[in-house]
C-alpha cells in the first residue's frame, strides 16, 4: 500500500497539462506524479525536469536514455523506476534483445563502446557512495562531448530523486509497467515487490 494515495489525473489543470508528455513515454501519467500532484508546483517542477532532461540535443537518443535510467535504477534498487525505463526503452525502440543483454553490456555485441562507457559510468554515479573513478570518467570522456555528459548524468540525476520518491512512497505499479517488467527483468530478479 503506497505511503500517500495518488490523486486523480484531472485533480490539477496545469499539472494535467504537462503531465500529457508521459503519454509519449510511457502511456500514461504516473502515479509518482499523480501523488506529487499533493503540491502542485513539486509536480509541475518535476515534469519540467523531466522533459529537460530527457529532450535530445546531442548523439543520446531516447532508448538509450532510458537504458541509462534502467541501470542507475537497478543499482539503487528501485523497482518501480526499473519498470518503467524497461517500458519507456521498449516505446523508443529497444529491442528484445537489448533489454535481455543490458545486464552483459561489458561483453555484449549489442552495445557500442559509448554505450558501454556511458552505463559504466551511470552504475558508478548511481551507487551509494559514489564510485566514479578517473578511469571511469576519461572512458566516458572519450565517446562523449560536456553536453552529452550533462545529458547522461541528468538522467542517472533525475532517477536518484524518483528511486527515492518511489521506494519512498511505495508508489504502486501501472499495469503496462507491470507487464514489461514481468516480461523483461524477472530473470534478472525483479519483482514488484511493495510496488505490487
Amino acid at each position: 500500500m503506497p505511503l500517500v494515495v495518488p490523486l486523480p489525473s484531472d485533480h490539477d489543470a496545469d499539472v494535467a497539462e504537462l503531465a500529457k508528455f508521459f503519454f509519449e513515454t510511457l502511456g500514461f501519467v504516473p502515479n509518482s506524479v499523480l501523488t506529487m500532484q499533493r503540491r502542485p508546483a513539486i509536480a509541475r517542477a518535476f515534469i519540467e525536469l523531466n522533459r529537460a532532461v530527457m529532450r535530445n540535443e546531442g548523439r543520446l537518443t531516447s532508448e538509450q536514455k532510458r537504458l541509462i535510467g534502467l541501470l542507475a535504477s537497478s543499482t539503487a534498487g528501485c523497482r518501480y523506476c526499473q519498470a518503467h525505463t524497461a517500458l519507456a526503452a521498449t516505446r523508443y525502440g529497444a529491442t528484445t534483445e537489448r533489454l535481455e543483454q543490458i545486464w552483459n553490456y561489458r561483453s555484449s555485441e549489442l552495445f557500442t563502446a559509448a554505450e558501454r562507457a556511458a552505463f559504466e559510468f551511470a552504475i558508478a554515479a548511481a551507487s551509494i557512495p559514489n564510485a566514479v573513478t578517473p578511469a571511469i570518467e576519461a572512458e566516458l570522456r572519450a565517446h562523449w562531448d560536456d553536453g552529452e555528459i550533462v545529458e547522461i548524468l541528468g538522467v542517472i540525476s533525475l532517477f536518484g530523486f524518483l528511486n527515492r520518491w518511489n521506494d519512498s512512497m511505495a508508489t504502486a505499479l501501472e499495469p503496462g509497467a507491470k507487464s514489461v517488467a514481468e516480461t523483461h527483468l524477472v530473470s534478472h530478479g525483479w519483482s514488484a515487490a511493495k510496488h505490487g
